[in-house]
């Protein structure tokens, strides 16, 4: 069955495909969730139990359209190989509704159910649902016995949706009953790529990236608005994680920057060029009593500096341009001191001036307040003086150059 679905999408479209489980031409990420350890620190979630017996649907906004679609999933961080009885891809009708006849079941080597080895991931065959540009579409997995800890995303601004029992294909809402604020298990969505340049953008970074502060399910991060900007001319991922750090690992907040990179950066499809946004949690969590934040060493700008150019290292020589983008305010944040601040200035100045990115976005100065320059504008603060609300992130997204994509 697979091979006969790329011998008619190659004969359709004109592309030629490796093998499913690779990056390659003919694939293009157009929406991702970087992945990491399920934490319950900030209170219960779904994904440090896992599912048994569970269906999983989970919407998604992606960025470029096409006339067929893959998805990815993730068990980098699962201790036993991950049974997945079924999936199905839909385009959204609003909360855990789909539109009626647009449901797709997926195969993952020509079969409805899978398994994804430990600490692997693993792409669906191509499923031939014609998608456009910023349209929202549920991915919902089913999984008939116990999945253990469920590697996700723990903040998605976004809703998922669960149901007891097998609803992967129901059209209607009605059985998802259970609400949660991550995404589990769904790491990508790609659509079919026709042209023979690469074109993605991935935005990279921590909480601010991730969209903390916004509206949930109103997909108004920095990315989204990004994407809106774009239209489908290029794809925006965001590989954001809320906590992230440059320098150093977290139980809550994911692998450091520099370890992940390879993965949730340069491994998208068709990857083009990076934004940088990260370094700010570094600064935040230098001796700082938290637990997610160990460990916690003061973090100089000289060594956040080695961290960013190990960073476009790894971009560069996989052929992947870079463009780092300043530090933004944090004046009144539950971390902020003045040590800090001067070290968010030395890096800042050297982001601006060193040339060593292929070029530079100032979000720093596009969202400072000029009465204060050390704090975010107050129209654009969502109120705990780290993050930007709605239209700091709209205002983020308007000062990308985009001819520097």
């Amino acid at each position: 069955m697979k091979k006969i679905a790329v011998v008619l999408l190659t004969a359709v479209l004109g592309v030629t495909f490796a093998p499913a489980a690779s990056a390659h031409p003919g694939w293009a990420a157009t929406w991702a969730a970087s992945p990491h350890e399920p934490s319950d620190a900030f209170g219960p979630s779904w994904g440090t139990e896992g599912f048994d017996n569970h269906t999983v649907r989970q919407v998604v906004r992606i960025s470029g359209g096409g006339p067929a679609v893959r998805i990815r999933l993730s068990n980098a961080y699962g201790s036993t190989p991950l049974k997945v009885t079924g999936a199905t891809v839909a385009r959204s009708a609003g909360g855990a509704a789909v539109r009626p006849g647009s449901v797709r079941h997926l195969t993952f080597g020509g079969h409805r159910s899978t398994t994804v080895r430990t600490g692997g991931d693993l792409v669906s065959d191509v499923a031939f649902l014609p998608v456009e540009p910023l349209q929202r579409l549920t991915v919902t997995l089913y999984f008939a016995g116990r999945t253990g800890p469920a590697t996700g995303h723990l903040f998605a601004a976004a809703t998922s949706y669960r149901a007891t029992g097998d609803h992967r294909a129901d059209s209607s809402a009605a059985a998802f009953g259970e609400e949660s604020g991550s995404w589990f298990y769904l790491s990508g969505v790609e659509t079919v790529d026709r042209t023979p340049r690469r074109d993605v953008v991935v935005a990279f970074g921590d909480s601010i990236t991730d969209g903390a502060g916004g509206t949930a399910d109103a997909d108004n991060r920095y990315p989204d608005e990004l994407a809106e900007r774009l239209r489908g001319k290029k794809n925006v991922v965001n590989a954001g994680i809320g906590g992230n750090r440059v320098l150093n690992d977290s139980s809550c907040f994911g692998e450091k920057a520099t370890a992940r990179f390879a993965r949730d950066a340069l491994g998208q499809p068709d990857v083009r060029t990076v934004i940088l946004l990260e370094g700010i949690n570094d600064i935040g969590f230098s001796d700082f009593p938290f637990d997610c934040a160990k460990p916690d060493p003061v973090v100089t700008a000289a060594e956040l500096v080695a961290g960013y150019r190990d960073l476009i290292r790894q971009a560069h020589a996989k052929g992947v341009r870079v463009v780092g983008a300043t530090l933004l305010p944090y004046k009144g944040a539950i971390y902020h001191t003045e040590a800090g601040e001067a070290v968010r200035d030395e890096v800042n100045a050297w982001i601006r001036t060193s040339g060593e990115f292929d070029a530079v976005v100032d979000f720093d100065r596009a969202t400072a307040d000029p009465a204060d320059p050390d704090a975010l504008l107050p129209a654009y603060d969502s109120g705990d003086r780290l993050h930007p609300n709605d239209a700091g992130y709209r205002a983020m997204a308007r000062e990308v150059d985009l001819s520097v994509l």
